[in-house]
């Protein structure tokens, strides 16, 4: 198989090969030798473990307000912390680009999207920001904790590069991979140029009770005994990326069964008892606003579009419910490999909920949840905006409803209280930092022989007992798209819309514009934001900045 297009410039080529051939070498010598003593002997350091759900919304999950059922998750948060405020891209390659980095997405060279796998050629764009794959000039966090003597392993859906092997997770410090590399697939077939790679290798899966989430688990769960065995005095990284809820809307049959009929009272009515339930548990302070609704009222709909609604709803929560089950699956192999108490554990969503496919969702009721389910289908609009409650927008967009997700960090006895919430903002840059902090590792200047740009995040570690971040200015843009928050104030814009002001510890749903009362602040802050835009690359859609 060739790895390198030859369109590839030859400088490039030399780097990809210098960068594949040193991840390799690193792979081999950490299987194939054993491990320095002070490596070894640092028993203390914990394993990771992110879990990332795609397409979910803020309050979807049970300890987040939602219905939901999800036990497992549940039992985490009640164990470990809940972030109030964390924050992701808005959308799926540049939060996969910025997790994995610690970097702001720009400057990975995924400041948009991926190619998809259907088209050629290796870029969206000729400026480097926006090239569609992780550049020379960034790291992964294998990358950064396999010298530290991490075993690192992957599930799911990667979507970061996928047009040669230096761009696959092997390629980008992974030892073990299994997933897809593409952005979706269906759940029960998946589709032909879309399919399943199993470490550099595209594979043939199916059957009748085939279901993507399950896949991903099974061999999740074999990658980490197989390291309990053969690793065992060698703490693990593991990354495992679902695609669940993302569209197609598909689950199994028994588990849709269990919400059939639950969504009934419409999304009017969900928006209100999620957004009673945040209150009561604490999780948002009373004096916000819920959000107007973005959606035809329930009332208006006859019963038979009722009926379609209610069942696309409870497909999507199926989608959400079976990730928990497998999540739970996860949990009861670590617990039986006794790593579950030296295991931290990080769940979050790479971007809220999803408004594509029009107000109702795309595609006709007959084509919901069968093995031919067309690619594209959602439950739309309406309900993504119930998966948002109570904030404003969705995936794509800036606002809260775009890039606030939950965040669960389990840390047996290094959480000392369990089941409380952590109100400071953070974001997707903070977990290299968290990841580098918990397993004492050296974040590199150089790598395969690039200057590799510094960290953007902050480690999280200190929040573990209630301390106080040390936390400047964040910022972000997608599609136009932008905001940056510092301290309680958030200036934000939809596209190449006005800016908006919003004070967020005391309007966090993003309802009274305080733009005119606050015109300097605003204005400094805008100033702000072009500078970060100028440093990292950011350039809407190609456009020149102020």
């Amino acid at each position: 198989m060739k790895i390198f297009h030859d369109s590839m410039p030859s400088k490039k080529t030399f780097l990809w090969n210098l960068r594949f051939a040193s991840n390799l070498a690193m792979s081999l010598f950490i299987t194939a030798t054993i491990l320095p003593l002070s490596v070894v002997s640092a028993d203390d350091r914990p394993n990771i473990m992110i879990i990332m759900a795609d397409d979910m919304g803020y309050s979807d999950i049970g300890c987040y307000g939602g219905e939901i059922q999800t036990p497992n998750l549940d039992a985490l948060a009640q164990e470990g912390l809940r972030f109030t405020q964390f924050y992701n891209t808005a959308r799926c390659c540049p939060t996969r680009a910025s997790l994995l980095t610690g970097l702001h997405p720009h400057q990975t060279g995924i400041g948009h999207m991926t190619v998809d796998p259907e088209k050629k050629g290796n870029t969206n764009s000729q400026l480097e920001a926006y090239q569609g794959f992780l550049n020379h000039q960034c790291v992964t966090i294998p990358e950064v904790l396999k010298p530290a003597g991490y075993h690192c392993m992957m599930a799911g859906k990667w979507h970061v590069g996928l047009n040669d092997l230096s761009m696959y997770p092997l390629g980008r410090g992974f030892e073990k991979y299994y997933g897809i590399l593409s952005g979706a697939t269906n759940y029960m077939k998946p589709l032909e140029n879309r399919g399943v790679t199993f470490m550099n290798d595209p594979i043939q899966v199916g059957g009748d009770d085939y279901y993507l989430t399950d896949d991903f688990t099974t061999h999740a769960i074999e990658f980490l005994n197989d390291a309990h065995q053969s690793h065992g005095d060698q703490p693990f990284f593991f990354y495992m990326a679902y695609t669940s809820p993302h569209w197609p809307l598909q689950a199994p049959a028994d588990v849709v069964e269990k919400y059939r009929g639950k969504y009934m009272h419409g999304w009017d009515a969900l928006r209100r008892q999620r957004y009673e339930r945040m209150i009561k548990i604490g999780l948002i302070d009373q004096s916000w606003k819920l959000t107007d609704a973005d959606s035809t009222p329930w009332n208006e709909l006859d019963q038979e579009k009722q009926q379609e609604m209610d069942y696309r709803m409870a497909i999507y929560a199926a989608q959400i419910d079976r990730m928990d089950q497998n999540i739970g699956r996860l949990i009861e192999t670590l617990k039986a490999n006794g790593e579950f108490e030296n295991t931290v554990i990080f769940f979050l969503s790479d971007n809220g909920g999803c408004a594509e496919g029009g107000e109702f969702g795309s595609q006709k009721l007959e084509d919901l949840n069968h093995p031919d389910t067309p690619y594209f289908t959602s439950y739309g609009r309406a309900w993504a905006n119930a998966s948002n409650t109570p904030f404003r927008e969705y995936k794509h967009f800036t606002h809260e409803g775009g890039i606030s997700t939950p965040l669960i960090i389990h840390a047996p006895g290094r959480i000392p209280e369990t089941g409380g919430y952590y109100r400071q903002p953070g974001y997707l840059p903070d977990l290299m930092a968290t990841c580098v902090d918990l397993a004492n590792a050296t974040y590199p200047e150089t790598f395969a022989g690039e200057k590799i740009l510094p960290m953007e995040g902050t480690s999280l570690v200190p929040a573990f007992t209630g301390n106080d971040l040390p936390r400047s200015a964040m910022y972000w843009e997608h599609e136009e798209n932008r905001a940056v928050r510092e301290g309680p104030w958030k200036l934000v814009s939809k596209g190449p819309k006005t800016w908006e002001l919003y004070n967020i510890d005391e309007d966090r749903t993003e309802t009274q514009n305080l733009l005119d009362q606050h015109k300097s602040l605003a204005d400094e802050m805008a100033d702000h934001w072009y500078g970060w835009a100028r440093r990292v690359g950011a350039i809407p859609n190609g456009k020149n900045l102020k």
